[in-house]
């Protein structure tokens, strides 16, 4: 998906509900910028880094507000993608993370300990990024006892 097509899917005076502090990170800037900016379209609070490395800088100041990372599975490194997952499940477990990518990808990170995989494809199509930040989030309130 474009960042027009992201930008022509953006929903009309944002969505009820949306109150997450989400963390975008991709290296594109400019399916960064518009991913981030559906986001906050929809309400949410939304950060953005063009690096694993960027991210983990933010999440020194902004750890304790943010909920859900997005970030890309394809971007290689040690702290990128499936990289960046690990370093965020061991260091900051109250965090989710979606990461955006196709099944191939996920199968060649199988032995890492990543039970979910990519979550959305990538291309971010804004109807699922969405729902899966939906999904999650009720998956929280559910862990805490909420409704």
């Amino acid at each position: 998906m474009t960042a027009n097509e992201i930008y022509s899917n953006a929903p009309h005076g944002g969505e009820r509900g949306a109150s997450a502090t989400l963390l975008v990170v991709d290296a594109d800037i400019l399916v960064r910028q518009a991913i981030a900016d559906y986001l906050r379209q929809c309400g949410y609070t939304v950060l953005e880094a063009s690096s694993g490395r960027e991210a983990q800088i933010i999440l020194e100041v902004e750890a304790e507000r943010v909920e859900i990372v997005l970030a890309d599975a394809s971007a290689e490194g040690e702290r990128e993608g499936f990289g960046l997952a690990r370093w965020l499940r061991e260091g900051h477990p109250h965090m989710d993370i979606i990461l955006a990518g196709s099944p191939v990808m996920a199968a060649a990170h199988a032995p890492d300990p990543w039970e979910d995989g990519p979550a959305v494809g990538k291309g971010y199509h804004p109807q699922q990024v969405t729902a899966r930040i939906k999904w999650l989030m009720a998956a929280r309130a559910r862990r805490r006892g909420g409704p």
